[in-house]
């Protein structure tokens, strides 16, 4: 008998996963299920999305969501603000203290102090400013609140407390699926598999922002007190970001029956042995062109030439996979079309975007149908 009941594994790609919205229409076309949902960065967000109840059209209307007439999408790329830095904050920071080290040949100390004080007071005016100061002492040239509150409205749409734990959201009568999010500790250098075994008091919309907290794009994540311990461990104040730094597409978390004692057996447990559902990881793959659309694309959201260089450098980044993976599992993996498209193109007009979700469509039938 054919296989009906799947775990799913969705790569991270920033606003390239807007294609597992065709790929899921696919899916639900055939009449499957899903058992278990494992995601990173923008994986993390449609296993979300998925694990919360949202249909594949529901989620296309979110794709397609309107602000102020541009993609809602756009708004993620949150420039930090004046008031977003105390001043301390801008005093202790690193900007200041290069600055500090010219010397202006100032003999007078209170006068050198006040002169300090009217350079941060109009540097801070300075939308540049600002940016950079984000970047050296946040980690990110963005803030990431737009998309916390993105995600929040999209979960409590369903009826989940804002601040529901992913503990809680496994126990919820509406959750039908077993959630993983993957991010990195930075403090730690190590993968975390966020979920209800591993972190339990953690907010499920936290483990998505620091799923998606591409490094020196979004400010990272710093762990608060509250969220809990991480597989008994305390992190408070270590700073978490993107899980596409060490696995960008973490198949191997579900596709085996873990080994007594091992890593995969203390995060995702030995409770589903992996002959009870199959596997289908699905792969955000910019060697697949388009139909219709250019090979290659400009993906700056900035003038400032750090943002750009950085944003060449995730592009990069995401195009490189977990290539022993993809070879380990190579035919459970659906490879899902994204030639030219950035990591951070959150402003694709309608025409592009609807030709990315086409293309995942087709290629998820494709794959299926095999």
């Amino acid at each position: 008998m054919p296989q009906t009941i799947y775990d799913l594994v969705f790569e991270g790609g920033g606003a390239k996963g807007s294609v597992f919205v065709g790929a899921m229409e696919a899916f639900n076309e055939k009449g499957y299920k899903t058992r278990r949902l494992v995601g990173t960065s923008a994986g993390a967000i449609t296993a979300t999305l998925l694990a919360a109840g949202f249909a594949p059209e529901e989620m296309l209307e979110a794709v397609n969501e309107q602000h102020e007439g541009k993609p809602r999408f756009d708004s993620f790329m949150d420039e930090p603000e004046r008031a977003d830095f105390n001043k301390e904050v801008v005093t202790n920071s690193d900007l200041m203290k290069m600055l500090r080290k010219i010397d202006l040949h100032i003999p007078s100390e209170t006068l050198e102090q006040r002169v300090d004080e009217a350079l941060i007071g109009g540097l801070m005016r300075s939308d540049l400013f600002c940016q950079l100061l984000s970047f050296t002492e946040c980690g990110g040239l963005f803030v990431g609140d737009e998309f916390l509150k993105w995600i929040e409205e999209k979960i409590t749409k369903k009826g989940f407390n804002a601040g529901i734990t992913l503990k809680e959201f496994n126990e919820h009568e509406k959750v039908k699926n077993e959630l993983s999010l993957v991010a990195t500790d930075t403090d730690d250098h190590r993968m975390l598999v966020l979920n209800h075994r591993t972190a339990p008091n953690c907010p499920v919309i936290m483990a998505v922002r620091m799923s998606m907290s591409i490094p020196f794009v979004w400010q990272e994540v710093v762990w608060h007190e509250e969220w809990g311990r991480y597989l008994g461990k305390r992190i408070t104040g270590h700073r978490i970001v993107d899980g596409g730094v060490l696995s960008n597409f973490p198949i191997s978390l579900v596709n085996n029956t873990p080994q007594k004692g091992s890593h995969e057996e203390q995060v995702m447990g030995n409770d589903m042995a992996a002959n009870d559902a199959g596997t289908i990881g699905f792969l955000i793959d910019e060697s697949l062109e388009v139909q219709g659309q250019p090979k290659k694309t400009d993906s700056s959201v900035s003038k400032l030439k750090v943002t750009q260089r950085v944003i060449r450098l995730i592009d990069t980044m995401t195009g490189a996979h977990d290539n022993s993976e993809i070879v380990i599992h190579k035919d459970i993996v659906c490879r899902l079309p994204a030639q030219g498209y950035g990591t951070t193109e959150f402003a694709m007009e309608k025409t592009r975007l609807d030709a990315l979700v086409r293309a995942g469509n087709e290629s998820t039938k494709e794959f299926l149908n095999k």
